[in-house]
Parts: structure tokens; C-alpha cells; sequence
């Protein structure tokens, strides 16, 4: 029997103990998947240590995805260069090993939508899920600015996105929590009447299934997408991960 589990702060909203549980019951496995908020990042290292002698493997998710860093023995590759992890696996000697399904999720939801009419996109949110989708776009090409309340350097902020700035950016990822259960009404704040039917947006967000950004997106043409698709391709990445 193997025992894996979800780490994060606020996990109300979180699907992936359910996707998991169904799994292990419609496969007759004995396995178990847990959900564990975690108050603080500094509880992060104690929490690892007390459990890695019994688990095989963790999720990670908003707003841990970074702070886990430096409590893991090794990250791969593909976790180094984007700088967060949302899996980890436990392996037969209890290291702890860093990896991203976040960044395989979202090129294969991304790949239904192709072609854009052009390879130029807006990141919402500049956390750890971001970086992921950073990751995605620059291996396919894309030319894409980060958005923030503060921006600083090259990221816009929110009062910098213009109607122009919308006309010029045709993919929009929203990667912010902005939406998420029970706060359904909030979304970014953007000009949603410059969005066409040019225009792609994608929604980190799954609970909702559509949230007031995608619901802002498709009255004016634009195709949109939830972020169930990319929940499902990680969360099989991320069994294949623990499995091998």
C-alpha cells in the first residue's frame, strides 16, 4: 500500500484527493491520498521529516510550490530550470525528490488550442505555477510579458494593460487565485472588452469549472479553458513519477 498526499495552506477547493481516491477504488489498490494544509512555510521541513519514512509521494500546490525548495535532497532538471516543484517522490532510500508536471500539463492543454492567431501572451501572477507556464511558452516560442499588482522591470501591472496591450497579446493565462471557490465572483483586472475572437484564455483555476475571468472571456469571442484539463495530464504525470 502506498500513502501520498497534497500539501498547501488552503485546500477547500482542491480535486486532486478526489481524482486519486476514485483512481486507487476503480483499480482495487489499497492506496490512500491525503489533503494536509500547512500553515506556514516554516512547518514545510518538519512536516517532510516526520513523514518521509511513510509516504511515497506529495503533491504540492499554491503557496508552497517555491518554499519547498530547500527542503528537498534533489530536483530534476526540468524543477531546476523553472525554479518550483508541485511533486514529490520519496524514494527507497527516503530522498526527497523534486519534480514539475505543472509545465507537461499545460503544453498539452495548451496544444488544443493551437494555432494562435499569433505567439504573443499575458501571464497573470508571477508564482510558482507561472513559472511553469513561463517554462511552456519559451519552448514553443511564444513572446509573452508577466502582469502583477507591483510590477517591476519588464512586468506590466494591471493599470499597464491597455486596451493595445490586449490587441497585441492573443494568449492570456490566468495563474492567479483570483476566482477560485467560495470568492467566485473576483477575477483579474483587465479591459475584457478588448478580448476578440483572436484570443485564447486559460485558466489555472478548476473550481470553478468556469470562472468570471473565462465567463469575461467568452461573451466576446474569445476560446476558453479551465484548468481541469491541465489538473488531470499533471496528476497522471505525477503517478507515473511515484510509480517508476
Amino acid at each position: 500500500m502506498g500513502k501520498y498526499g497534497l500539501i498547501g495552506k488552503s485546500l477547500g477547493h482542491s480535486y486532486s484527493k478526489q481524482f486519486f481516491n476514485t483512481k486507487f477504488k476503480q483499480e482495487e489498490r489499497q492506496d490512500t491520498y491525503e489533503n494536509f494544509e500547512i500553515e506556514s512555510p516554516d512547518l514545510i521541513k518538519a512536516f517532510l521529516e516526520e513523514r518521509r519514512l511513510d509516504y511515497k509521494g506529495f503533491n504540492v500546490t499554491v503557496p508552497y510550490k517555491e518554499a519547498v525548495l530547500p527542503f528537498l535532497d534533489r530536483l530534476d532538471n526540468e524543477a531546476k530550470a523553472i525554479g518550483a516543484v508541485n511533486t514529490i517522490k520519496i524514494t527507497a532510500t527516503n530522498k526527497l525528490i523534486g519534480y514539475n508536471t505543472d509545465h507537461s500539463g499545460f503544453a498539452l492543454t495548451l496544444s488544443d488550442y493551437l494555432p494562435i492567431k499569433k505567439r504573443t501572451a499575458l501571464i497573470l501572477g508571477t508564482g510558482g505555477a507561472s513559472k511553469a507556464i513561463a517554462y511552456v511558452l519559451e519552448t514553443m516560442g511564444f513572446d509573452f510579458r508577466f502582469v502583477s499588482r507591483n510590477g517591476v522591470g519588464d512586468i506590466f501591472r494591471y493599470q499597464d494593460i491597455t486596451r493595445s496591450v490586449m490587441a497585441a497579446h492573443y494568449l492570456i493565462i490566468n495563474c492567479t487565485p483570483l476566482g477560485t471557490y467560495p470568492d467566485i465572483n473576483r477575477c483579474p483586472e483587465l479591459p475584457y472588452e478588448s478580448i476578440t475572437s483572436d484570443h485564447v484564455l486559460i485558466d489555472l483555476i478548476y473550481n470553478p469549472s468556469q470562472t468570471e475571468f473565462l465567463k469575461r472571456g467568452f461573451v466576446n469571442g474569445a476560446r476558453v479553458c479551465s484548468g481541469h484539463k491541465m489538473l488531470i495530464h499533471q496528476a497522471k504525470k505525477a503517478w507515473a513519477i511515484w510509480q517508476k
